[in-house]
């Protein structure tokens, strides 16, 4: 066998190790599926008096089924078929006549944890992560995960589990029923796992409860409560999965055998749907993005601006594990800053002392101390050129010779900014988006003198801190900022003609978008969105209800009041039913300008863009990216 490995120890316990060829990760494919049959004969031949089953990788057990290979089935009836050959492996582990352990450290992801419900015990280390994430890809379960998580959690823990796709660390997970051990490193799975084995312990049985909510009555009423409160997180109409995983429990969740048999017959219709398409699509573009060739290796940030963006960026870092130091004009400038870093940290990290430590890497710098000892200084300053240029002039003489320089611009080409450095060479543009926090894209603007080993430092530096690279040319608008300013100033348009604010959001989101133009505008600064139209001569000079709050202090959401009034973050408006076909109409000129950003080369392809597009700005998931959406005849 290429990927598992079998053997018997002196006290008689088998030892079963996946470890996927030439694979990073281990992932059920066909081939994997295929050896472990192998293996389970040898297993039966061999009557161990238990087995163990190991990840031969350090990053983790099993991350789930092979995505890859779900491109190859086109027809239900060929997917059934495979579904009930796996079913059928899983079963026989199950059934095997000694006790089985799935000892997990690391990801126990999908597939893996559908493995390991189907061995007689589990056992993980402390920090290991369990979970079932299908129904981001649009799916739930196949390999028998849903009856087996209900049968061991119970319909309300399994089933919130399968329809939020959260993963559990593993005292969580335990607290649930998928575990019976939880050690603290990993070199003790083997003991906990041979005590399970040899001291034969006896499988707790499910409490009245868990059978009592399994009855079709309460199953009735509990999958009634499931639709309502999925409803409020997901359109049924755009991400069908988490509902038709409702109406498989409803209909099949009175044992876990029947739920199983249910779930072959329900599941190939969710993992050939347009939507499973998409979603696909969209993981395997965000994981070719966050792909880096160079790690980054500095640990100081400087980030010069406390502003909203500068402030948030600095704690953002803080909280990845970098030491910032945060620079403004005077201690009460940065005092904001410090108290929003302050709340995300609580919010994040939620247990001391992990919250004093981020504290302590965060710390103001009036004086810009922090300059001469950083590894990659971060302007985040007004956006215009008088103040940027003489700036970079400066950090060029006072950086160390290697620090990345690097301009938080939402829309001036770096061309520009460089003027006057002796090295342009040595800018980069790092563009994060608002909330930091939340957004999870960073764009790495590369202008004409850009070395490539700076843009991969930069690359390096925004994987380090958990988001997403997305390489794009200068150029006005860079990509999102581009695409989104005609989508926003043509809401704008219709909004001067008379239409109401809530309706044009109202119609956006029930294309899909995550929130409607104009709310947009508010939440990315109404006076930032009027100098992006001016910089991309989207501005026809004219008065109009933009200006007019601009004039008044009325900014957006970072000011409390711009076309909507906003509390603790929040618009404070109530959308009605929306045109979806009006939304359409209103993202017409986003997909346009991405399609002109194609062909003049803003980003490097189709994919890049579409994941670019989603990531920065929300666009509809479910329809894959802007280009999707057109080539499928949506927009």
């Amino acid at each position: 066998m290429r990927h598992w490995t079998f053997s018997i120890d002196s006290e008689g316990l088998g030892h079963l190790v996946l470890d996927h060829a030439n694979a990073r990760v281990n992932t059920l494919g066909s081939e994997v599926l295929a050896e472990l049959d192998q293996a389970l004969v040898e297993i039966e031949q061999t009557s161990p008096k238990g087995v163990i089953i190991s990840s031969g990788k350090s990053r983790g057990f099993i991350a789930g089924a092979d995505i890859a290979e779900f491109n190859e089935f086109s027809d239900e009836a060929q997917l059934r078929e495979s579904l009930k050959r796996a079913h059928a492996l899983f079963d026989r582990l199950e059934s095997l006549p000694m006790p089985t352990v799935a000892a997990i450290h690391g990801f126990c992801l999908g597939g893996g944890l559908e493995l390991a419900l189907a061995c007689t015990y589990r056992v993980a280390t402390k920090e290991s992560t369990l979970g079932f994430p299908e129904v981001k890809l649009g799916i739930f379960p196949g390999f028998g995960g849903t009856g087996r998580s209900v049968e061991r959690a119970g319909a309300l823990a399994a089933m919130t589990a399968m329809l939020t796709g959260k993963n559990y660390k593993a005292p969580a997970a335990r607290r649930i029923g998928w575990l019976e051990r939880v050690v603290e490193t990993p070199d003790r799975l083997f003991w906990a796992a041979r005590k399970l084995i040899l001291g034969r312990k006896t499988v707790r049985k499910r409490p009245v409860a868990h059978r009592l909510m399994q009855l079709k009555p309460i199953r009735g009423y509990l999958a009634k409560k499931m639709r309502q409160q999925t409803q409020t997180k997901a359109n049924p109409a755009h991400y069908p999965a988490p509902f038709a995983l409702i109406d498989l429990f409803e209909a099949y969740g009175r044992t876990s055998k029947s739920m199983r048999a249910g779930e072959i017959e329900r599941f190939p219709a969710m993992m050939l749907s347009q939507t499973s398409g998409s979603l696909r699509q969209v993981f395997f573009a965000s994981e070719a993005l966050k792909k880096v060739e160079t790690p980054f290796k500095g640990r100081r940030l400087h980030v010069i601006g406390a502003g909203v963006m500068g402030g948030d960026i600095a704690a953002w870092a803080a909280f990845s594990g970098f030491d910032v130091t945060l620079q403004d004009l005077t201690q009460d400038a940065i005092e904001p800053a410090l108290k929003r870093a302050e709340s995300l940290f609580k919010k994040r990290l939620r247990k001391q002392p992990a919250i004093d430590n981020a504290r302590s890497r965060l710390r103001a710098d009036v004086k810009g101390e922090g300059v001469v000892q950083a590894d990659i200084i971060i302007e985040a300053v007004v956006e215009k050129l008088e103040v940027k240029q003489p700036l970079f002039q400066r950090l060029e003489e006072q950086a160390k010779p290697d620090a990345l320089l690097a301009t938080n611009t939402s829309s001036l080409p770096l061309e520009d900014i460089a003027k006057g450095m002796r090295d342009p060479s040595r800018l980069v543009g790092v563009h994060f988006f608002n909330p930091v926090a939340q957004l999870p894209l960073v764009e790495i603007i590369q202008g004409a003198a850009t070395r490539p080993d700076v843009l991969e430092q930069a690359r390096g530096f925004v994987a380090a801190i958990r988001k997403y690279p997305l390489l794009v040319k200068s150029a006005p608008g860079f990509l999102v900022n581009r695409v989104l300013a005609p989508y926003m100033f043509g809401a704008l348009d219709r909004l001067e003609q008379g239409a109401k604010a809530e309706d044009l959001d109202a119609a956006a989101v029930a294309f899909g978008m995550p929130m409607g133009p104009i709310e947009l505008m508010d939440s990315v600064g109404l006076d930032v969105c009027l100098a992006v139209a001016q910089e991309l001569g989207l501005d026809n000079q004219q008065d109009n209800s933009l200006k007019q709050l601009i004039g008044q202090g009325k900014l957006g959401r970072k000011s409390g009041q711009g076309f909507y009034a906003w509390e603790k973050g929040k618009a404070q408006r109530t959308l009605p039913s929306g045109d979806a076909e009006l939304g359409a109409l209103l993202l017409k000129p986003l997909v346009d300008t991405c399609e002109a950003c194609l062909a003049e080369g803003i980003v490097q392809d189709a994919e890049s863009l579409d994941i670019g597009v989603i990531f920065g700005t929300g666009f509809a998931p479910f329809l894959g990216g802007p280009l999707r959406a057109r080539a499928l005849g949506v927009v």
